[in-house]
């Protein structure tokens, strides 16, 4: 398995458990489902909770949500376009500094398709919601989602530049 992880903050962001797309060799589409469960609930395969878990009589908390921003703890967060814009702007100033260190060979693939895919995405603006790592970073990376009609179902879509990710084998 592979974790995917921020190179600014080191948050989970998502994992290969999940259907991903690589579009334009620098955005991850990460493809997710809405889910219901009860609050720290941990399904094993094969097991049944006794009689005597199922009459306790105690009310139980669920937690409804997409999973990948549930199972990797993201945090959702808010941006006017224009506060988006600065951001992004920033962002990627960052994002091309760290790539000239580590992986120079990516640098012109990544400021020549990320502006194409950026500028698809922002068409989408009001669309979207946003999310960052568990621990709220407001310097790492934002993942953006939004809903696609797939297959005559609402999919929950998360986003996440492929340059600002390192992966994690587990």
């Amino acid at each position: 398995m592979k974790i995917y992880k921020d190179i600014f903050s080191g948050d989970e962001m998502f994992s290969d458990t999940y259907k991903i797309k690589l579009v334009d060799d620098v955005i991850y589409e990460v493809y997710a489902k809405y889910v219901s469960r009860k609050h720290g609930e941990v399904q094993i395969e094969g097991s049944n909770p006794s009689a005597e878990e199922a009459d306790e009589g105690t009310d139980e908390a669920v937690e409804s949500g997409v999973d990948v921003v549930l199972n990797h703890r993201l945090v959702e967060t808010g941006f006017d376009k224009k506060g988006y814009t600065v951001y992004l702007k920033d962002y990627m100033k960052r994002l091309v500094a760290k790539l000239e260190e580590t992986k120079p060979d990516q640098v012109e693939i990544f400021k020549s398709n990320t502006q194409k895919a950026m500028k698809d995405i922002l068409g989408r603006f009001k669309e979207l919601q946003f999310f960052t790592g568990e621990s709220m970073d407001a310097d790492g990376i934002i993942g953006l989602m939004e809903y696609r009609d797939i297959e005559g179902e609402s999919t929950p879509v998360l986003m996440f530049f492929k340059h600002g990710l390192e992966e994690e084998k587990f």
